[in-house]
């Protein structure tokens, strides 16, 4: 049996529905909405990432779906408060054509990263979490640079459980938890440069999607080439894609890089 996107859409679109639940798709972007109508505010599922688990994993991809959308349904109707959940505070990456912006027009917290990233900040609810806006900071009387030292410093506590694999004489390092945060952890500067002293060649770094961060160790010009393999694969199966492009890590910065045909590596202006 192969799923397709009219397939899937029928899927969610049933176990979806619900009293106040308005669900839209659009054919452009093969991207189901699904809207609570009391409060205008909903959840854009992008199809075509959710086909590729499904095909792995079959109804659990559709299932774990199911689970978070309704989650983040819930905590949207929620009243959500920041003082006393301060250790529940972290930043995530998002791509830069990720909306700025709330539903309902109110201004998020967000920082500049790369020219790929940027960086968002949310309050981690458990099983979903919500992005932090400026009316949120109002309510409480929080400076916004309250949040990002807080993010910063639960991000830190986190653990970095690597799984390492040897292709090709290159050595590459999964960091792939169950947190929602692994992406976030290219802004956790100790962990970068344990890796940058770690590498026996050029240390490089993928974030394909929100769940997953790669340190490659790259020693020969083929493991550019597997480099761009592992982060496209990762990239186009991903709930929440962020960037097909890997950077180098130098003199602690981030630099984006193109890797081009014949292992060729190109940096990008």
């Amino acid at each position: 049996m192969k799923m397709s996107v009219t397939t899937l859409k029928k899927i969610l679109e049933q176990r979806l529905a619900g009293d106040n639940r308005k669900i839209t798709f659009n054919r452009d972007k093969d991207e189901l909405r699904v809207e609570d109508t009391k409060i205008k505010k909903g959840i854009n599922i992008s199809l075509p990432p959710i086909i590729g688990k499904w095909e792995k994993e079959r109804d659990h991809a559709i299932d774990e779906v199911v689970y978070y959308v309704e989650a983040a349904l819930k905590a949207m109707t929620s009243s959500i408060e920041l003082t006393g959940q301060e250790k529940n505070i972290f930043p995530v990456i998002r791509s830069t054509s990720f909306p700025k912006r709330t539903d309902t027009g109110g201004e998020m917290l967000v920082d500049e990263h790369t020219a790929e990233t940027r960086i968002y900040y949310a309050l981690d609810l458990g099983n979903t979490y919500r992005l932090i806006d400026e009316n949120m900071l109002a309510k409480e009387n929080w400076e916004p640079n309250m949040i990002r030292e807080m993010a910063k410093f639960n991000l830190r506590s986190l653990a970095n459980p690597l799984k390492k694999d040897s292709v090709r004489g290159n050595d590459f390092y999964f960091l792939n938890t169950n947190d929602g945060y692994n992406a976030s952890r290219i802004l956790n500067e100790n962990l970068l440069k344990e890796m940058e002293e770690k590498v026996e060649g050029k240390l490089a770094i993928s974030i394909p999607h929100q769940d997953v961060l790669i340190f490659a160790d790259i020693k020969n010009d083929i493991g550019y080439d597997i480099l761009a393999q592992m982060t496209m694969s990762f990239f186009t199966n991903g709930a929440i894609p962020i960037t097909a492009l890997s950077f180098y890590y130098e003199d602690g910065k981030l630099e984006p890089i193109f890797i081009m045909a014949k292992n060729r590596p190109i940096r990008k202006e």
